[in-house]
């Protein structure tokens, strides 16, 4: 569903992506690892066409290149890293802006934009928050409203960086647990960015290491969450050491 061909972002004299090239198929979750500055937020926003990248974005055929914002967000939801929403707007309207790419040119919200927004704001377990202002709000229900918001914009793509940080274990277990769901319920394709070793071996189909803007491994989390490559590609040793209930790999720093 989402192809990822040859992508590259410079910032300056500085390369931040190399050649990235990946694949994420619908019904899948890709998680994206690696140190800090390998370059896992970057993809992200190259990806959803927030910053210039040379290379191609593709998703059923169609380059991204030759697409306007308004149509790339109809294949594309993010959410995005950091939590900050304007503090005075209502959870209900923040949802309601997912809406915003398949509206008309007066942008008025027709009752079955209504019904997705209600429908989104119920399957994040958040619908009892819709008259709240998202100020009032804690760091986990802010998650989940734009978890609710990307839902509601109806793409077949889900791009997340870093959903869990700052948040405690609880709400970080309970986050990619909706998120696993979902990809199962609706199909979707999702990209998500993850500091925590040990969630994307729990959630995650697939895994791509990063490091210094180059993907170092891709495949399933037995097969990248080794002890070599993460200790090299994290520069501190480690055991991987098989989950005593999942029996998929957990990593232990030395």
């Amino acid at each position: 569903m989402l192809k990822i061909e040859n992508l590259s972002v410079e910032y300056g004299s500085r390369r931040a992506l190399h050649d990235v090239t990946l694949s994420v198929q619908s019904g899948e979750i890709l998680a994206l690892i690696g140190p800090n500055g390998a370059g896992k937020s970057t993809l992200i926003r190259a990806a959803s066409g927030v910053i210039p990248f040379s290379g191609h974005v593709r998703t059923n055929g169609d380059t991204f290149h030759a697409l306007t914002p308004i149509q790339r967000a109809r294949y594309i939801a993010v959410v995005p890293q950091a939590i900050s929403l304007p503090p005075a707007f209502t959870v209900w309207e923040t949802v309601i802006m997912g809406r915003t790419p398949h509206l008309g040119f007066l942008g008025q919200t027709s009752r079955a934009d209504e019904e997705l927004a209600r429908r989104a704001l119920e399957r994040v377990h958040a619908d009892e928050l819709s008259e709240r202002r998202v100020g009032e709000l804690s760091g986990g229900e802010r998650q989940r409203i734009l978890l609710a918001r990307a839902l509601c914009q109806s793409t077949p793509i889900l791009l997340l960086d870093e959903p869990t940080a700052h948040l405690d274990l609880q709400y970080q277990v309970s986050l990619l647990e909706l998120v696993r769901k979902l990809v199962h319920e609706d199909n979707l394709a999702v990209l998500i960015a993850l500091h925590d070793l040990n969630l994307a071996a729990r959630y995650a189909d697939r895994v791509a290491l990063m490091v210094a803007g180059n993907i170092k491994a891709i495949g399933t989390p037995r097969e990248v969450l080794t002890a070599e490559l993460i200790s090299e590609s994290y520069c501190w040793p480690v055991d991987v050491v098989e989950h005593p209930l999942s029996g998929g790999p957990l990593v232990l720093a030395k």
